[in-house]
């Protein structure tokens, strides 16, 4: 009774209405709806006014909202969320971390795994894990503050082309594609922007854009990956 879990994949019963489902959930626990109700208030409002509808005829986020108070019924003193976002729309990903937080402060351990490094970023210790192996456990902060390279982040016309280009340059160590620019780590400490951006040009870029930047979770995780391999 002391554990909470919400699977990945919506696995509450689909031809169950949302109010029958939680039913079910605190009968099993041995609990009712009203004991814990203050628990789950803020989440269940969202849903109560769908209470009848089917669960399988749900949005994906408000079948995560309703798994989410399934777990949470009987007040577990641990929750696991096994990916709880993945497939779920931007806004609902942004309403259920406000809800984490929330619970939280109601003194429940809350164990996330999660694909996204942004997800990540708003946890108090992270495990960062490669194929069942831990390359690093630590708190967020303590992981960015320990990125051991300087990191640019580059640009140009091309983006296709320069993320080779960029690979087959001396000096690069590593390279990876970020949202809008590629970020790269640099092996020479006496090398600046201007020598690669010469370099860039050569090869036939255009509207080239280098600055220094700042190392994210997602930057650790892929250096450590690279580490690893």
């Amino acid at each position: 009774n002391e554990v909470g879990y919400m699977p990945g994949r919506f696995s509450l019963y689909q031809d169950l209405t949302v109010e029958e489902n939680l039913n079910v959930f605190a009968k099993v626990f041995k609990t009712s709806i009203e004991e814990n109700y203050y628990l789950i208030e803020d989440i269940y409002k969202q849903i109560e006014p769908f209470k009848k509808r089917w669960a399988g005829k749900l949005s994906g986020g408000m079948k995560q909202k309703l798994a989410l108070c399934c777990a949470l019924i009987h007040k577990p003193k641990v929750l696991f969320l096994d990916e709880p976002t993945t497939g779920v729309d931007p806004v609902s990903r942004k309403e259920l971390w406000k809800m984490l937080k929330r619970l939280k402060e109601q003194n429940i351990t809350i164990l996330v795994s999660t694909p996204y490094m942004d997800e990540a970023g708003m946890c108090d210790r992270i495990a960062l894990i490669q194929n069942g192996s831990f390359l690093k456990i630590d708190t967020p902060q303590n992981i960015v503050n320990q990125f051991p390279y300087e990191l640019w982040s580059v640009s140009s016309e091309n983006m296709s082309k320069l993320l080779t280009d960029l690979r087959e340059s001396p000096n690069v160590r590593s390279c990876f594609a970020f949202g809008e620019s590629h970020h790269i780590t640099i092996e020479n400490s006496d090398w600046n922007t201007d020598n690669l951006k010469e370099i860039l040009t050569t090869k036939g870029h255009t509207s080239i854009e280098i600055r220094k930047t700042e190392a994210s979770i997602e930057d650790c995780f892929m250096d450590l990956t690279l580490e690893a391999e």
